[in-house]
C-alpha cells in the first residue's frame, strides 16, 4: 500500500463524507491492481465502521462501454447491507451522488464458489434463486469523468441496489433471451436482454467466481450478485419512479424523492 494509494482513498471518502464529487484518482493510481488496493483500502474502512458485505456486482459488461474505457473485461465492487434499498421504497435525495439506473439480473447463492475454475453448471448449482434488480449506480468522481483506474478505485461506481421480492430458480428460466424493459411513469426508457450481459449473465457470474477465487475473497452461500446491466443506463431525475420488467423474474421499482427545498436545507 502507497501513500498515493492512500490519497486517493481519501479523496473518495470525502466525497462520500461531503456529498460532493471530486476530481479523478487516476493521477494517484497507476493501472488496475493500484485501482483494487484503493477500492481495498475503502472496504476495510467500511468494515470497520460497522457496515456487512452482503455481496458483488458486476460492471463493465457492455462491450460498448469496454470499448468506451479501453478494456476488454468487466470489473467488481462490493455490496453492504446499507446499500439495499425494499421494492418500491423512497430513495432520498442525495443518497447517490450523480445517480443512474440499470436493470439486471440478481443471483442468490445457497453454496460457496472457491475453485480456482467455474463453469456455468457450478454457477447454477451454488445459485439459490434469482430476483429481478435495479441497480442505482453512482460516481464520486465529477460528471462522470472516469476512466478503468477511476471506477474500480470508487467501489465500481456502487450506489444502491433494489431486489424483486418473488425468487424464481434458474431452472424455469432462459436469461439469455430474457426481455427487459425500464419504464419511468409508463414510458419505456431503456431495454435490453440478457444476452447483453456478456453474452449471458450466468456468464459475468462465473467471470466474478473465477476472479474472486483467483484473489482469495470467493464468493459465499448467502451473497447476493449483481450480473451486470441488460440494457442502456437511465440518468435519475429527482421524483423519478422507474420500474424494470425482466422476462422470467417479474419486476422491480426504485423510487426516487424531490430534491430538498432550499429552504429546508
Amino acid at each position: 500500500m502507497t501513500d498515493n494509494h492512500r490519497a486517493a482513498a481519501a479523496r473518495l471518502l470525502e466525497a462520500y463524507a461531503s456529498g460532493r464529487p471530486c476530481e479523478p484518482v487516476r493521477d494517484l493510481v497507476d493501472g488496475l491492481e493500484a485501482a483494487y488496493a484503493v477500492q481495498n483500502l475503502l472496504t476495510e474502512r467500511w468494515l470497520g465502521e460497522g457496515r456487512r458485505i452482503t455481496g458483488r456486482k458486476i460492471g463493465l459488461t457492455s462491450e460498448a462501454v469496454q470499448r468506451q474505457l479501453g478494456v476488454g473485461s468487466p470489473d467488481f465492487g462490493v455490496l453492504f447491507a446499507d446499500m439495499a434499498v425494499p421494492d418500491g421504497a423512497e430513495i432520498p435525495a442525495g443518497a447517490v451522488l450523480q445517480p443512474r439506473a440499470e436493470a439486471e439480473v440478481a443471483l442468490v447463492l445457497d453454496r460457496d464458489l472457491p475453485h480456482e475454475r467455474h463453469t456455468v453448471a457450478d454457477v447454477i448449482a451454488a445459485t439459490a434463486f434469482a430476483l429481478p434488480a435495479i441497480e442505482v449506480v453512482g460516481s464520486r468522481i465529477r460528471d462522470w469523468d472516469i476512466t478503468l483506474a477511476d471506477t474500480v478505485a470508487d467501489n465500481a461506481s456502487a450506489g444502491l441496489y433494489v431486489l424483486g421480492n418473488r425468487p424464481v430458480s434458474l431452472r424455469d428460466l432462459d436469461l439469455r433471451l430474457a426481455g427487459m424493459v425500464i419504464e419511468r411513469r409508463g414510458e419505456q426508457v431503456s431495454t435490453g436482454v440478457g444476452a447483453a450481459c456478456l453474452g449471458h449473465p450466468l456468464h459475468a457470474a462465473v467471470w466474478l467466481a473465477d476472479t474472486l477465487a483467483a484473489l482469495g475473497r470467493p464468493l459465499r452461500a448467502g451473497d447476493t450478485v449483481l450480473t451486470g446491466a441488460l440494457g442502456p443506463v437511465v440518468p435519475v431525475r429527482p421524483g423519478d419512479v422507474l420500474e424494470a420488467r425482466i422476462d422470467g423474474l417479474g419486476d422491480v421499482r426504485a423510487a426516487f424523492a424531490q430534491d430538498t427545498p432550499e429552504e429546508d436545507r
